[in-house]
């Protein structure tokens, strides 16, 4: 019987047991006004303006998936941290914790990853630390970014959510579930993995084309441990909000469904690395989600829903059969070490 007063997998799911731990142990230390907002990125005001500031860990099992690495995932997922803040990204940190024995060879691919997944991004690697650990004290290798970007002061709210309002339409990129089921196809060496790739990607250039008006834009959020309904619950909670959402307008892959039908997951739950979540004004969603459409990473977007002034607090699902379902964040673990 696992222990209460132990850490357990779940605890780093991104769902309930994570939002426990942090609330009731990392914030209640550290807590401070910068830490309490709560955002993917946390905002700093400068003499010459704001910028943004984030930091992340990737422990990704395996280290080589299809569509992508530990490397690329730990480029793209601060990247995309600092764009949906709102922030221009600039400059990243790299920091690796390697196993004795991990193969240079390897280590050379994960790096140059990196490289070109910064340039790809338009963001220098500029410090970094390097530690080596006993065989068997690690696991090949962990990664830890952190990024710096420049915030414009017309898009600082699009982290918080503050300006949401009923009638707001919400907006997904593509296809969800594609990173969770391509980690489970190469864990498990699945028959279906050659055709589900990662959806792991940049997403500062899709928001750089999006954020004309910058008032449209109520809120931004990547999907990636808990999936598209922790983020959507999380909102709901914390804002006062009531969401209803289709599950028609959902885009989600064949193969990923499939896959789901056969473990017994929910599309709605997996990990992604290449997806926001955004809050749009509802007059203007049908031209963003044209905008969209145009850009490589959002031929598939979609409007999934609206933000109503019943249901405070709650995601309710209209299934593709007529019935309706509340949501709730993600409870336990369905695949630890996704990113």
């Amino acid at each position: 019987m696992q222990s209460k007063n132990r850490i357990l997998l779940s605890h780093g799911s991104g769902g309930k047991l994570s939002h426990e731990l942090i609330q009731n142990l990392f914030v209640k230390y550290f807590n401070n006004d910068y830490l309490d907002a709560q955002t993917d990125s946390s905002l700093i005001k400068t003499t010459g303006g704001e910028i943004s500031f984030t930091t992340d860990s990737y422990v990704v099992d395996p280290i080589f998936f299809q569509g992508g690495n530990i490397g690329k995932l730990a480029v793209c997922g601060t990247v995309n941290d600092l764009a949906v803040s709102g922030a221009i990204p600039k400059y990243l940190s790299c920091a690796f914790i390697i196993e004795e024995g991990f193969e240079i060879e390897q280590l050379e691919i994960i790096v140059k990853s990196m490289a070109g997944e910064a340039r790809n991004a338009g963001v220098k690697i500029i410090t970094g630390d390097t530690k080596v650990v006993n065989r068997g004290k690690c696991d090949k290798v962990f990664i830890n970014t952190a990024g710096i970007g420049e915030l414009p002061s017309l898009h600082r709210h699009f982290g918080f959510g503050n300006t949401i309002k009923p009638g707001d339409k919400i907006i997904v990129n593509g296809n969800i579930g594609d990173h969770g089921i391509a980690i489970l196809a190469a864990r498990e060496a699945l028959s279906f993995k050659s055709d589900i790739a990662s959806d792991c990607a940049p997403l500062n250039d899709l928001i750089s084309k999006i954020v004309g008006n910058p008032a449209s834009i109520r809120f931004m959020r990547d999907a990636t441990r808990g999936g598209l309904a922790t983020v959507l619950c999380e909102l709901a909670e914390s804002k006062n909000l009531g969401i209803e959402i289709q599950e028609d307008k959902i885009p989600v892959n064949e193969i990923v469904a499939g896959a789901c039908e056969i473990f017994g997951f929910d599309p709605l739950y997996l990990a992604n690395e290449g997806k926001i979540v955004l809050i749009v004004d509802g007059n203007d969603a049908s031209n963003i989600l044209e905008t969209m459409k145009k850009h490589p990473l959002g031929k598939q977007s979609s409007i999934i829903g609206t933000i109503v002034e019943t249901n405070p607090k709650k995601v309710l699902l209209e299934t593709s059969v007529g019935g309706r379902r509340i949501l709730d964040m993600l409870a336990g673990e369905m695949l630890p070490r996704i990113c």
